[in-house]
């Protein structure tokens, strides 16, 4: 598989969908959704098929792990990043028990986040499903 070209983007903050939209085109993502909610983004996942979800993981109506478990239940091809300012440890091995191939932290360093989303990129573009998940 090739590196992501349509994402959808999944936070309820402007500004970081903005951020994550100029983000990802850098690393050449051409279609960019958004969804400023759980419920929004699994709708939109369904109809649009993209090619990486960008998850946070605080976000209203569904929250963002159960929003990965349904994603992950239903579109179990779908990559999803969880890109989120939580870092417990207990949050970021559940998000990857639930399937994300990476977990990013979004009020990183620009060129930092940028770094771990090129790398979770190129993780899913050489990513077979015999292999473990990688952690950006």
């Amino acid at each position: 598989m090739p590196r992501p070209t349509s994402a959808l983007i999944v936070d309820d903050e402007p500004h970081v969908v903005v951020l994550l939209s100029a983000l990802v085109r850098q690393l050449g993502v051409s279609t960019v959704w958004d969804a400023p909610d759980g419920e929004t983004a699994i709708q939109q996942a369904k109809a649009r098929g993209p090619d990486v979800v960008l998850l946070d993981l605080n976000i209203p109506q569904v929250d963002g792990l159960h929003v990965l478990e349904k994603l992950q239940a239903e579109h179990p091809k779908m990559p999803v990043i969880v890109v989120s300012a939580q870092s417990t440890v207990r949050t970021v091995n559940r998000a990857v028990e639930l399937g994300a191939r990476a977990y990013v932290l979004k009020y990183g360093p620009k060129s930092e986040v940028l770094r771990q989303l090129s790398e979770a990129f190129d993780a899913i573009a050489t990513r077979t499903d015999d292999l473990p998940v990688k952690e950006a």
